[in-house]
């Protein structure tokens, strides 16, 4: 099958951006095998952060995440936060990465998330055994990426400067709803 996105093309804002707006279960029509093997961490850090960009845009909190196998580099599941959108408390950018890839073996994967994970969504990433997970924003949050760690969970931080931008802008405009976000809608009716 042809793609559009296959050997000979350059990894840009555009194609990245396709990337992250294109449903998962139809990415194999964008892109070739070849190019996903491309994609460099710092490339695939650029999807979760277009991904947040995605959930603010739609009125929500700027997190985004994907699953990338570890061997062929193809992504199995991506997702953003959805806590307005879809009135849900732990639609959380890994939480949707994960139900968007469905039942599969977590423990050849690497999630990329553009902001470090909650409590919540850090226990379900070493419960299903995920190998690998790289943290575009330890700026704004951190905390969990020692207890990933005490769990055998490899952890990077790639810190994506438009990515930390973004949700510092978000936090400054919206800080009832990063609050409600992080810690539930009871911290903000405190």
């Amino acid at each position: 099958m042809e793609t559009l996105l296959n050997a000979n093309a350059e990894v840009s804002d555009a194609a990245l951006s396709a990337i992250a707006h294109m449903p998962t279960a139809s990415l194999p029509a964008l892109m070739s095998d070849y190019f996903a093997k491309r994609l460099s961490d710092a490339d695939l850090m650029r999807v979760a952060v277009l991904l947040a960009q995605k959930s603010y845009d739609e009125g929500g909190c700027p997190i985004g995440a994907l699953i990338v196998d570890n061997a062929t580099r193809r992504i199995l599941g991506k997702g953003h936060n959805t806590l307005v959108q879809e009135n849900h408390p732990y639609h959380h950018g890994e939480t949707s990465a994960i139900r968007d890839a469905g039942r599969i073996d977590f423990r050849r994967t690497t999630l990329f998330t553009s902001l470090s994970p909650c409590e919540i969504c850090a226990t379900l990433v070493y419960m299903r055994g995920f190998s690998r997970v790289v943290v575009g924003d330890v700026t704004n949050a951190s905390g969990t990426e020692a207890l990933l760690r005490s769990k055998g969970v490899e952890v990077e931080i790639l810190e994506d400067p438009q990515g930390i931008a973004q949700y510092a802008r978000f936090r400054q405009e919206k800080p009832e709803l990063d609050l409600e976000d992080w810690q539930g809608l009871g911290a903000v009716q405190e």
